[in-house]
């Protein structure tokens, strides 16, 4: 068995198109501040993950491109349009960021942080970019089959708003493997074995780091709140890794990927995400 050859034979499905849907979402009823049901936790970490990913989703784009003249083919389309999804993801999630009150949160000193952390990522150099993209690209793939799952948690957040999150877990399932595939190629000269050690590798320290960094930010936003530091990490912890656990919900999928000839596509959740799609197909049309 290698690296590019899984025990059930899974590769991307050659019917799956990624495609680039340029949306746009009414976010204004977010300035009205906790837009997640009136929950204050449950918007703090949820504003906590979008203030990582304009700039997060760029070192993605970039990543990939680094690889770009190695591919061929329908990996050479995939990739350009992962490219094209990220730049309109980090385009709209900018813009839910820009409505954060930013006299009362600390939103600059968290994007300060965030862009400081990309920054190292990038001066390891390409390949450490690319692993970097890799285990953060299964992590967010893995948290929206969570949400596709237990869409009770957005029951109650703002129509607009949840829709941009619906619309992103359905295109970060879709091109959920795109970074992956480059991977391959670019280590197509690596025994399987030093691939797996090098991405389980990637992916232990990613989940160390995001997992921490993300409940960090959140819980900044929570003092804003009237929390005290410590009630706050405390608030965040719960709903990440409790209720409704979103970290800890998807745990058979992130741990997927430590098995020996993993890819992205053995799970195949296309038919959780076929509504969303069309809703969102029609949207862009």
């Amino acid at each position: 068995m290698t690296e590019t050859q899984t025990p059930q034979g899974k590769t991307t499905p050659a019917d799956l198109d990624v495609t680039p849907r340029d949306i746009r979402f009414d976010l204004a009823d977010a300035q009205k501040g906790h837009w997640l049901g009136g929950d204050p936790v449950g918007t703090a970490v949820f504003n906590a993950l979008s203030l990582t990913f304009p700039d997060g989703e760029r070192l993605f784009m970039d990543a990939v491109r680094n690889y770009r003249h190695l591919l061929t083919g329908k990996l050479l389309d995939d990739a350009r349009n992962f490219i094209a999804q990220e730049a309109i993801h980090s385009r709209e999630h900018h813009q839910l960021n820009s409505l954060i009150d930013r006299d009362r949160y600390p939103v600059a000193e968290i994007e300060e942080t965030v862009r400081g952390r990309v920054k190292m990522a990038r001066e390891r150099g390409q390949m450490a970019m690319l692993l970097s993209t890799i285990a953060l690209e299964h992590f967010t793939a893995m948290m929206a089959e969570t949400h596709a799952r237990h869409q009770d948690l957005f029951d109650k957040a703002n129509p607009e708003v949840e829709k941009l999150w619906r619309w992103h877990a359905m295109e970060e399932t879709e091109h959920k493997a795109v970074a992956y595939d480059v991977f391959m190629v670019a280590t197509k000269d690596w025994s399987a074995r030093r691939r797996y050690f090098t991405r389980c590798r990637a992916m232990f320290f990613v989940t160390i780091m995001f997992t921490r960094n993300i409940c960090r930010y959140a819980a900044r936003l929570l003092e804003a709140d009237g929390y005290s530091p410590k009630a706050a990490l405390k608030a965040v912890n719960a709903f990440v890794w409790d209720k409704p656990g979103v970290f800890s919900r998807g745990w058979k999928t992130y741990f997927a990927w430590y098995r020996p000839g993993f890819h992205p596509w053995d799970q195949d959740d296309r038919a959780a995400f076929a509504g969303w799609k069309a809703e969102f197909d029609a949207a862009a049309a």
